[in-house]
């Protein structure tokens, strides 16, 4: 996958060569596809996270993830004080039998698929740039809110906006991971996306989904002569 500009060849998470996300689109892609996320912080006290949803911003030649946290949330205080930090992007998982595997010797695993942004991040509480940033949210969750937003009363609106802080990560390394059965040989990944099909689960069926998007489990056809 690229790195944005400057960045170092350096991994902080475990990823086999096949599981690695060598597209910069695939992982965007896969970011806007599951914005809500784990926030993470390095603090004098230990690691401090936050779930939320962010809005990507891909369109330039940085990554940025803008978002906000409540103002009683310490969280943007951290940032401010230490700005490098780390954003988890999660997607399905699934559970994977050894049943579905040809060789009897084998043994359970997981898959699942995820992406981490290491970046830093800059904070900020006016109004407006507020205002711009959750502008970026409803457009990217829920459009039709604009107009109830803006009907509502300038006074609560302006407590709205007064009790969050904005901020925004400019991305300095990427690393994608989907580990998806891309090392087992593909009837074995012919019946894990079988299997995951038929799970009422909708994690489960979203490992197949990805699967699937990825030709995974297709057998080549013989050329006739």
């Amino acid at each position: 996958m690229n790195q944005p500009e400057g960045a170092k060849e350096t991994h902080s998470v475990y990823i086999p060569e096949h599981f690695r996300v060598r597209r910069h689109e695939d992982a965007i892609a896969f970011m806007r596809a599951n914005p809500f996320t784990i926030l993470i912080s390095s603090t004098d006290e230990g690691p401090y996270a936050t779930h939320l949803s962010l809005f990507v911003d891909g369109s330039g030649e940085k990554l940025l993830l803008r978002g906000h946290v409540a103002k009683a949330n310490p969280h943007w205080q951290y940032l401010k004080q230490q700005p490098q930090c780390l954003t988890i992007f999660h997607g399905p998982h699934a559970y994977i039998s050894p049943s579905n595997y040809t060789a009897r010797e084998s043994v359970p695993t997981w898959n699942y698929a995820a992406v981490h942004v290491y970046g830093e991040a800059r904070i900020f509480s006016s109004e407006s740039d507020v205002h711009l940033m959750l502008e970026e949210l409803i457009q990217t969750f829920e459009p039709p809110y604009r107009e109830q937003w803006e009907s509502l009363r300038q006074t609560f609106r302006e407590n709205m906006l007064h009790s969050i802080v904005g901020f925004e990560i400019t991305a300095s390394r990427i690393e994608g991971k989907f580990k998806l059965s891309q090392n087992r040989p593909r009837p074995d990944q012919a019946n894990v996306m079988a299997s995951l099909e038929k799970s009422a689960d909708s994690t489960a069926s979203g490992v197949a989904r990805m699967m699937k998007d990825l030709n995974l489990g297709k057998i080549a056809e013989k050329k006739s002569e």
